[in-house]
């Protein structure tokens, strides 16, 4: 019975996830909001999310600009807004994606720098925080060029079904 109730207090800290999936904090008590990595157990559906770009934000911007689609931090908001809204009509949420790969576009008000900051101030709306803490294994690269020369940002998930 001991070693049952030492096994029930230890879970939460290795990070197991009520549906099975067992996310592993960073070391060295990180606060960074990505997981080192995720284990998902035998017998889940995996649920791959095609990369997604942002919706246009100004209609009387040129169609190929960033003043179209918004700076890097409003396109990151745009795009996981839209990736949560097709999530939920899979019968998912964000607190479901395992793995996440982010492409940003160096962005020319950042000298043709990746707007990291940009982009980290967008994604702790949706992940980390206390209304949903579970955190994917997330890749971020800058890379020259996306579909649109407007899009700064583009984003795609992996999302486990409970």
């Amino acid at each position: 019975m001991r070693l049952l109730i030492a096994t029930l207090l230890l879970l939460p800290s290795l990070g197991l996830a009520a549906e099975g999936v067992v996310r592993h904090k960073l070391p060295n008590n990180s606060t960074f909001p990505i997981a080192a990595a995720v284990e998902v157990p035998a017998g889940k559906t995996t649920v791959y999310l095609s990369g997604m770009v942002p919706p246009v934000a100004d209609p009387n911007a040129a169609k190929d600009s960033v003043a179209a689609y918004g700076d890097t931090h409003f396109q990151t908001v745009s795009v996981l807004t839209a990736i949560e809204r097709q999530l939920k009509s899979l019968g998912l949420t964000m607190g479901d994606v395992v793995k996440m790969q982010v492409f940003l576009v160096g962005d020319p008000a950042q000298g043709g720098k990746m707007d990291f900051g940009g982009f980290m101030k967008g994604y702790s709306q949706f992940f980390g925080t206390e209304a949903q803490p579970n955190l994917p294994v997330r890749s971020t690269m800058q890379v020259a060029a996306l579909a649109n020369p407007g899009f700064l940002v583009e984003i795609e998930v992996t999302a486990v079904r409970p």
